[in-house]
């Protein structure tokens, strides 16, 4: 059994970050998102997550590292991705987003 104090840390995981660096990371997200990088990024027709083949203009910026979790506005947290993956990943980090969909792939086998 665990103890408590070992526990405690965990237990609130999901920190809030402070509203004003929130606020700066989401307009420089919104900056890349204008930028030729990004145009070049998604060009590739291809959802980081699923893989599958998606037109570049349903492709989504989605944050590897979520800013809720610490993640920052910078071209290697950023990926293209499908609105249906970008949803259902949320706020989730890449470690439990594979396991997840380990799991989704072993329900429908």
């Amino acid at each position: 059994m665990v103890s408590k104090e070992v526990l405690m840390p965990f237990q609130n995981w999901q920190t809030v970050p402070d509203p004003k660096v929130f606020r700066q990371e989401q307009q420089k997200a919104r900056e890349l998102r204008k930028s030729q990088w990004w145009k070049n990024r998604r060009a590739c027709n291809i959802c980081y997550y699923c893989e599958s083949p998606t037109p570049a203009k349903k492709l989504t910026m989605d944050h590897v590292v979520p800013l809720a979790r610490g993640g920052r506005s910078i071209k290697s947290n950023l990926v293209p991705c499908c609105k249906s993956c970008n949803n259902k990943k949320k706020n989730l980090l890449p470690i439990e987003w594979k396991e997840y969909l380990t799991f989704i792939s072993k329900k429908k086998e």
